[in-house]
């Protein structure tokens, strides 16, 4: 029944498999990965004819885990995975960015893939594994892909690189100080493709070693795909790419004066005017035939891209005047909201950032349901990219996967020099609102977040600094790497490099190209371009705030104390209510996490120190030698109990209690007299003995002993 293909290789300290044609045969390409015992199905189909009209390539991905794979039933009220959680949607982005360049240019029918998560052995991180896995499925698909693809993930701990480190280590980087690095690197056999990476200031040579590591790492797995394709690839779909160069002539007789004379104008806004009108100029002038071909869209991209990358090849300017060095003009501001914890409006030319920062206790951390378990998270950062922002009109709906992309690779970017929790036992969240955008929005919200923590006192290990850099390289190996770009360089150029850090070193690393793959000496150049202008850009930074500011008054307090984990349960009480008798009599928030952490907040210092206080009596253990203030709670004939130490009491013998023979204790003491106490020690029994005798009541301080009046 079945026709099974299966290939294997040691890789790293796993074995890697790749298996096709037992399952989801009616795809076009199926094939099941599995490294160590972590399995992802990635499934291909394709429509053999394009849609009339299409302009652009309709490629979709898709990641899925699901529970099942990880032995778990989904969390919440509805008990069946749902809408894609953040990890499965930057996986699926993932995914897409290193395989979309390589489809045949030309190719606009629709292409959907999708990878789902079949069994996690909670060692290897099934992204990497469904990578792979789409690469093969298109590979053998035989849909016009011209890789295939293979990626990696690097780490890097005691100054050496580790090949797909395990999931554990890699959860968070903060708390593993020897793991440095988190890289996902994917490319072909000849070049990279996509990076994505947090990092704790790595060096420029020490990333571009851990590129490089990577894609050394993933030849063999790409010669593992080539194997299984010999065996089980079906026949190359027909296609011949379209022809349009008759229509690109016309498109460019009609129009390049114009068009080039609309790429010549400095302010965005009247350049995309411009440019516009150019387009209908050249519509005007073209037949009823040329207007209704589909590939009319691709003539004016390649008119506009030859325009903006002829002038920078030659050496001329970039469309607002610009050296391929310069950063644009940087105005950073911080405070500018009142009421909010942090505010910043980070302004480099037409990109603009308004970011707020909030800071907030355990109780507002994310609680994370993920395949290999669930944690919290107490850094959040939210990035929002309204239609406005670029003037236009649009639908607003729940965050898409660019957004959500972008966020990630702000976080990345900042967390590396966040205080540890234990130093600053604060919940903090990060909100990015892209006010205008003319490219990198996602680089002016790291340098926002960065400036709109510092405004809101938290008290960052260094600032960081992100800058995006661009690429033009032509097919006769020029090249020129742009600092800074602009959307429309973006947009017509062939590579997006991202990169953000202190003035130590890099946090964070994101590449994707358009082309086949880009060689070490261009990323040695542009990580070295991109160096110089994050330096440039932190210095016009510290023009606004230099470190952590002044806490806003309208920020919570938090007082951290840690206690013995057996302790927990005297300090939470039979159904929690001694913590909620705390709360309710200090008036302060109190959160007690596993590992004996408690954190007290409040707005009020003195409910903080009374909330304190009420835990340190519960907690603590009362020192011998010490002396107390206590209550006298209960008189007998032999002595007097004393409350002296939270919920403690201890006996202050008939004979303890003053310098004389009294008949009964009586005669001195009544009950609810406060007294003070010494603690003489505890008996066989472990009772507790006090003596009042040996403390002046009146002082509280140790009563001098008769050899010592009588020296006097």
């Amino acid at each position: 029944m079945f026709n099974v293909t299966k290939k294997s290789m040691e890789w790293g300290n796993e074995t890697l498999t790749l298996e096709t044609g037992k399952v989801a045969r009616q795809a076009d390409g199926s094939v099941i990965a599995t490294l160590g015992e972590t399995s992802v199905m990635a499934n291909v189909t394709f429509a053999r004819e394009q849609k009339p009209g299409q302009d652009f390539f309709p490629l979709t991905v898709h990641y899925q885990e699901k529970y099942y794979a990880a032995g778990k039933i989904p969390g919440g009220f509805f008990k069946r995975e749902a809408r894609p959680t953040e990890k499965e949607t930057l996986t699926a982005r993932l995914i897409d960015r290193p395989i979309r360049p390589l489809f045949v240019p030309g190719f606009k029918n629709e292409v959907l893939v999708m990878c789902t998560v079949l069994s996690h052995d909670l060692v290897n991180d099934p992204d990497i594994v469904a990578m792979i896995a789409a690469s093969a499925a298109l590979t053998i698909s035989g849909v016009p892909f011209m890789g295939p693809i293979a990626g990696a993930r690097v780490g890097f701990a005691n100054g050496e690189y580790v090949l797909n480190p395990d999931v554990e280590d890699m959860q968070d980087l903060r708390a593993n100080p020897e793991q440095r690095l988190d890289l996902v690197v994917a490319g072909t056999q000849d070049a990279v493709m996509m990076v994505e990476s947090e990092a704790y200031e790595l060096s420029e040579a020490e990333m571009l070693g851990a590129v490089k590591f990577g894609h050394d790492a993933i030849k063999p797995v790409i010669d593992l795909i080539v194997a299984l394709a010999e065996d089980a690839a079906k026949e190359p779909f027909d296609f011949t790419p379209p022809d349009y160069s008759e229509l690109y002539e016309a498109v460019k007789a009609a129009g390049e004066d114009q068009m080039r004379a609309a790429f010549a104008l400095t302010d965005k806004q009247e350049r995309t005017t411009a440019i516009a009108e150019a387009r209908e100029a050249i519509k005007s002038a073209l037949t009823e035939e040329q207007l209704e071909d589909a590939n009319l869209s691709s003539a004016f991209k390649k008119l506009e891209s030859s325009i903006l990358r002829g002038d920078i090849i030659s050496g001329g300017a970039r469309i607002d005047g610009r050296d391929r060095n310069t950063v644009r003009p940087i105005v950073s501001e911080v405070g500018i909201l009142p009421r909010t914890h942090g505010s910043a409006l980070f302004t480099r030319g037409e990109t603009q950032g308004l970011v707020v920062t909030t800071l907030g206790t355990g109780d507002d951390e994310q609680f994370i349901d993920a395949l290999h378990g669930n944690f919290k998270s107490n850094f959040l950062l939210h990035y929002n990219f309204p239609p406005y922002s670029v003037g236009e009109v649009g639908r607003v709906g729940s965050p898409g996967r660019r957004e959500i992309g972008h966020g990630k690779l702000a976080w990345r970017a900042l967390q590396a020099v966040l205080p540890a929790p234990t130093d600053f036992p604060y919940t903090i969240r990060v909100v990015s609102e892209i006010t205008e955008s003319n490219g990198s929005s996602s680089m002016a919200s790291v340098c926002g977040g960065s400036l709109s923590m510092m405004d809101a006192g938290v008290p960052l290990k260094a600032p960081v600094a992100g800058v995006a850099m661009g690429l033009i390289l032509e097919d006769d190996g020029q090249f020129a790497v742009l600092t800074d770009i602009l959307g429309d360089e973006d947009h017509l150029g062939d590579m997006d490099f991202k990169v953000a850090g202190t003035s130590e070193g890099i946090t964070s690393l994101q590449m994707d190209i358009k082309v086949a793959g880009i060689t070490p000496e261009i990323m040695e150049q542009a990580l070295a371009q991109a160096k110089d202008g994050r330096l440039h850009i932190l210095g016009e930074m510290s023009k606004a705030i230099t470190e952590a500011g002044s806490f806003s008054t309208h920020a919570p307090r938090i007082e951290t104390m840690n206690i013995p984990t057996d302790k927990i349960r005297e300090v939470i009480g039979s159904g929690g209510k001694v913590i909620r008798e705390i709360v309710e009599t200090s008036g302060a928030k109190v959160d007690i996490n596993d590992d004996g952490v408690i954190k007290i907040a409040s707005s009020d210092g003195e409910a903080i120190q009374k909330a304190y206080d009420m835990i340190y009596s519960i907690v603590a253990e009362p020192e011998e030698g010490k002396i107390y203030k206590g209550k006298v709670v209960k008189i007998v004939d032999f002595g007097a109990f004393v409350n002296f130490f939270g919920k403690r009491d201890g006996l202050v013998h008939v004979s303890q209690i003053e310098n004389r023979r009294l008949n009964h204790p009586s005669d001195v003491l009544k009950e609810g007299q406060d007294v003070w106490v010494k603690l003489l020690g505890f008996d066989d029994r472990g009772k507790v003995r006090l003596s009042m005798k040996v403390v002046d009541q009146e002082t509280g301080e140790e009563a001098k002993k008769e050899e010592e009046q009588a020296e006097e």
